[in-house]
């Protein structure tokens, strides 16, 4: 949520920050509601004190007199009473209004519409050159008996994944060197729950924006989480943490739960687009002057991780179009993928700046007051497309698959040969 203060005192500069976004629009309506209730307020502030007067002075009155005071004590309460519900009315209608706000674009992202416009940073490792035809995962899996979609499908229906043998070993092997990263760069390693309340996430600014996405639990008013980012964020709502402790760093380890709504006939083979998933996540509360680089050492981290697992990937700044509404500044890492021919986005990191901690009411103790902390996440690591793209680049000719190096310890084998 964008600092209403902000909006107020310098409109000019936030519509021309969101003008890059599309999002414009709505801040003469923020203003609109925001002088209403501001108007409510003050006449309410104006009636109280007359009521307050009027209160201590009946007791002394008789006759006319006090018949009069309470008369007009009567009018002031029905006055205070519809005020009310009009400043009420118009601090819903203001909230509404600034959930649907996306966060500001930092000036360093690129403008554009869609992943078109997204700028390649940078670039790691050269995709690997078979002197034989590149199988995509699916085929992989099959070949060696480890990604079965049919009984997935079967037993959940379409979008779903069995990874079981050598592929169920295969990340959880993933997941503990990731995991085991993380903790060695000081994060602290979290298992969260994936069933959480709306004001999670609504406060990590999932609701209203992204809602189509999740899957609910209508009988317990739950919804499961597209990304432990939002229950390891919702962890310290409405707390206020003292500075010194941060930065905070997490790493999430769960299962992930996304509806793909409008993602029909995209990615519809194997593991790539999956309605359910495992992540490996991190999560930073930090303060504001730190944010931006507390942002490029996670990259720097999630770099790390696929520079061990030796996949060929390209960092990619996301343009104003292509960013979740939360973000300040998104960069992915995107693997080259060999059965498919292109690079895939694997990883992503976000700066969020103060807008998810608004939302959640996450502030740090200051000599100058509380003021609202920053939060980061970064993914490290998916069960659906991290373990797809070490098949895909690992793959041989007979398609059985060499383990990453790093990898093997925690596999107990080298390689992953046909049934």
């Amino acid at each position: 949520m964008l600092d209403l203060k902000l909006i107020r005192e310098d409109a000019d500069a936030v519509k021309a920050a969101l003008v890059r976004r599309g999002a414009a629009s709505s801040i003469d309506d923020v203003l609109a509601v925001d002088v209403e209730r501001r108007r409510a307020q003050a006449r309410l502030d104006v009636l109280r004190a007359e009521q307050n007067r009027a209160g201590r002075d009946v007791a002394r009155l008789k006759g006319d007199d006090k018949q009069a005071l309470l008369t007009r004590l009567k009018e002031l309460s029905d006055e205070i009473t519809e005020l009310q519900n009009a400043e009420s009315d118009a601090a819903a209608r203001l909230r509404a209004l600034l959930l649907e706000i996306p966060n500001l674009p930092h000036e360093s992202v690129p403008s554009g519409a869609t992943e078109d416009d997204n700028v390649v940073m940078r670039q790691w490792g050269d995709p690997p050159a078979f002197d034989f035809q590149a199988r995509d995962h699916l085929e992989l899996g099959e070949i060696l008996g480890i990604i079965d979609m049919e009984r997935a499908a079967r037993v959940s229906g379409t979008r779903f994944s069995i990874l079981k043998g050598a592929a169920a070993t295969l990340w959880l092997a993933v997941s503990r060197f990731a995991m085991e990263q993380l903790v060695a760069q000081g994060h602290t390693p979290v298992l969260p729950p994936v069933l959480v309340r709306r004001e999670a996430m609504e406060g990590t600014g999932f609701f209203p924006a992204g809602a189509d996405q999740i899957y609910q639990v209508p009988a317990d008013e739950l919804f499961l989480v597209g990304t432990s980012e939002v229950p390891l964020a919702a962890m310290h709502m409405d707390e206020i943490v003292d500075a010194a402790a941060l930065p905070m760093r997490y790493v999430g380890h769960s299962a992930c739960f996304r509806r793909e709504a409008g993602a029909s006939g995209k990615d519809t083979r194997g593991t790539f687009r999956n309605h359910q998933f495992e992540k490996v996540e991190m999560f930073v509360f930090c303060r504001p002057e730190d944010s931006w680089a507390e942002h490029e050492r996670l990259i720097a981290i999630e770099e790390s991780v696929m520079q061990a697992l030796g996949l060929p990937y390209r960092a990619v700044a996301l343009c104003t179009g292509d960013m979740g509404a939360p973000s300040a500044k998104t960069v992915d890492l995107e693997v080259w993928f060999p059965g498919q021919g292109r690079y895939r986005e694997v990883t992503s990191c976000s700066n969020t700046t103060d807008y998810q901690a608004r939302r959640l009411n996450v502030r740090m103790k200051t000599d100058a007051g509380p003021v609202f902390a920053h939060t980061l996440n970064g993914t490290v690591v998916t069960s659906s497309r991290t373990v797809a793209a070490i098949l895909e680049n690992n793959q041989r000719a007979d398609g059985s698959v060499v383990v990453p190096e790093v990898l093997r310890a925690y596999c107990g084998f080298d390689e992953i040969r046909p049934r």
